[in-house]
């Protein structure tokens, strides 16, 4: 078990062995700094985040039994959904994606696995393309995390960038560290971070 940010538990399986005896999947991740210069430039934004992601999606019948594993107290048996930690999981998540929002990615929408963006160049239409949206998510049973989801904003973060209108910016939590840095006062201060 590991804890996570939010100090919720997550299980956490080592799927070395059988990542090493599967096949990569070569299905291409889209370019993140492709998607965020995407959206660049729009009214309305609203950030999206699926819930579980990875544990949407269904494990086919025939490959459960390889998930199962052993802890402490015995051995648990197969995953019916994808666990986090496969090998292929992010690509087989990107194509599932990619195949529900087919007509909408580049046009109101950006998705990099499982954080989504809709996008709005004229604010009257973002209601509308987040219907959209929702009727696909509708439609293939996706769920989303009210707690990472943010509708109807001019700005926000994507991918590690704040997206507004006027354009990309940096991410105060990304540059943090390097704002906080002291200035050296002296040669051998100057050295010692060279």
């Amino acid at each position: 078990m590991v804890k996570k940010k939010n100090g919720k538990w997550r299980v956490c399986v080592d799927f070395t062995d059988i990542s090493k005896a599967c096949l990569k999947d070569c299905f291409p991740l889209p370019h993140s700094d492709r998607l965020v210069e995407a959206t660049a430039g729009n009214e309305l934004l609203s950030f999206m985040d699926a819930f579980f992601g990875y544990n949407q999606i269904r494990m086919h019948p025939d490959d459960r039994e390889k998930t199962t594993f052993i802890a402490d107290r015995g051995t648990y048996y197969y995953y019916k959904v994808m666990p986090f930690g496969l090998k292929n999981a992010g690509t087989t998540y990107q194509r599932l994606v990619n195949k529900m929002f087919a007509n909408q990615l580049g046009k109101i929408m950006e998705v990099y696995i499982n954080e989504m963006l809709v996008k709005s160049a004229r604010s009257e239409d973002h209601i509308g393309h987040l219907n959209t949206c929702f009727k696909i998510l509708n439609k293939y049973g996706m769920k989303l995390n009210p707690a990472k989801c943010t509708f109807c904003i001019m700005s926000g973060e994507f991918l590690g960038y704040i997206i507004t209108k006027r354009g990309i910016e940096a991410n105060p939590k990304q540059i943090a560290t390097i704002l906080d840095l002291l200035s050296s006062r002296n040669k051998r201060e100057v050295q010692r971070t060279v």
